[in-house]
C-alpha cells in the first residue's frame, strides 16, 4: 500500500492528539492562543531552538522519531542549564510534501516519550510545507522558582565544573556518517554513542539540585562544544578560564571509538558539542559538596577541570605538564562546512 501523505489537516489533528491537558494549562491547542497559569511567585523562562535537516541533522540515519525526541530535547536543556522546571512546548513542524502521515506521527512520538519524562505539556504548534528538506521549531516555556542560574555570574578563582562525561556525541555522529561499525569495538558501546548523538538526555534533574543547593555562581549547557561554551560563560562574566586538557572527563567508548575512526577523542570532547551536559562554576570550598551530593542525588559525576581566573589571562588550555595547548572552537554557524550533521 502507498503510504498516505501528510497534508496541513491531518498534520494539525496529530498536533491536537499529541497536546495534553496539564497543570497551569487553562486553554490548550484548538483556539488562538494557550492560556497557561504559571505558579504563583515563579520566574517564566522561555527558549526557542531551529533544527534544520542537512545543518542540524541527516535524515539518512535520523528517524522521525530521532528527531521529535530531539527538538524538545535541546530545549529541555536550556531549561536545565537555568536550574528550572519545564512545563509547555509549543512544536512547528514544516516538512517535504512526500512526507507520510505515519512519519509525522513517529515524529511527536518521539517528542512526547521525552515530554512525558519530564512532565513537559505541549499545548499548541504550527504545520507548513518545506520546500527542501525538514525544519522544526520547538518554543519551550518552563519556570524558576528563585532567581535562574545565568552564565554573566561567574569570579575568578570559581571552580569550572562539567557533568557527565564529553564527546560523545560527536563519536556518535562520526559512527553514523561512516556508516560500517568500526571492528573490535562491542555492540552496545556503538549503540550507546550513536544514542548520544540522536537521543540526547537533557540533565534536568541534575540542573534544579545544582540550582537548589546553592554555590553555583553560573551554568550554560554544551550545545556547542566546551571551547565556545566556556567561552560564552567566560565573556558574559568579564573574566578568564584555565582549563587542564587531562582533566576532561572522556569516557572509555569514546576513547576506544576515536583511534579506529582516526579521530581525536579530546577534540571531540572540547569542540565536538551536542553532549548537553552542564558546564558550571562553583565556589572552590563547595566543589566536594556539590559533586557528593549530585551523584547521590541523580547518579551524575561531576568533574572538576579548572578555575576562572582574571580577564587579563584570557581563556586558556593546558596540558598535564601545564603546557599551553592550542584547541579548535566548537560549532558555528554560518562558517562554511560546519553542518552538524
Amino acid at each position: 500500500m502507498t503510504p498516505e501523505r501528510a497534508t496541513e489537516k491531518r498534520l494539525i489533528e496529530i498536533i491536537r492528539r499529541a497536546a495534553a491537558r496539564g497543570p497551569g494549562v487553562r486553554v490548550g491547542i484548538g483556539d488562538d492562543c494557550a492560556v497557561l497559569e504559571p505558579d504563583p511567585g515563579g520566574l517564566l523562562l522561555a527558549t526557542t531552538d531551529l533544527l534544520i535537516e542537512d545543518v542540524h541533522f541527516r535524515r539518512r540515519w535520523a528517524e522521525p522519531a530521532d528527531l521529535g525526541w530531539k527538538s524538545l530535547a535541546v530545549n529541555l536543556s536550556d531549561i536545565a542549564a537555568m536550574g528550572g522546571r519545564p512545563r509547555w512546548a509549543l512544536v512547528a513542524l514544516a516538512c517535504p510534501e512526500a512526507t507520510s502521515v505515519e512519519e509525522a506521527e513517529a515524529f511527536f512520538e518521539g517528542a512526547l516519550a521525552l515530554a512525558s519524562e519530564h512532565a513537559v505539556a505541549v499545548v499548541g504548534g504550527d504545520t507548513s510545507a518545506s520546500p527542501r528538506g525538514w525544519i522544526v521549531n520547538v518554543t519551550l516555556l518552563g519556570e524558576a522558582p528563585r532567581a535562574p542560574v545565568l552564565r554573566s555570574t561567574a569570579r575568578s578563582g570559581d571552580v569550572i565544573a562539567v557533568t557527565g562525561s564529553l564527546g560523545r556525541a560527536a563519536a556518535g555522529l562520526a559512527l553514523l556518517e561512516r556508516g560500517a561499525a568500526p571492528a573490535g569495538i562491542p555492540a552496545d558501546t556503538l549503540a550507546d554513542l550513536t544514542a548520544a548523538h540522536l537521543r540526547p538526555q537533557p540533565r534536568i534533574g541534575e540542573g534544579r539540585w545544582l540550582a537548589a543547593a546553592g554555590a553555583v555562581t553560573a551554568m550554560i549547557d554544551l550545545s556547542d562544544g566546551l571551547a565556545t561554551d566556556l567561552g560564552h560563560i567566560a565573556e558574559e562574566s568579564s573574566i578568564g578560564a584555565r582549563v587542564g586538557l587531562d582533566r576532561v572527563p572522556v569516557d572509555a567508548g569514546t576513547r576506544a571509538v576515536a583511534p579506529a575512526l582516526g579521530c581525536d577523542a579530546l577534540a571531540w570532547a572540547t569542540g565536538g558539542g551536542e553532549d548537553y551536559e552542564l558546564l558550571l562554576t562553583c565556589e572552590p570550598g563547595a566543589f566536594a559538596r556539590l559533586a557528593d551530593g549530585l551523584l547521590a542525588a541523580t547518579g551524575t559525576r561531576l568533574t572538576a577541570i579548572g578555575e576562572m581566573v582574571p580577564a587579563a589571562d584570557g581563556v586558556r588550555y593546558t596540558d598535564a605538564g601545564g603546557r599551553e595547548v592550542a584547541v579548535g572552537p566548537g560549532f558555528e554557524h554560518f562558517v562554511t562546512g560546519r553542518a552538524r550533521g
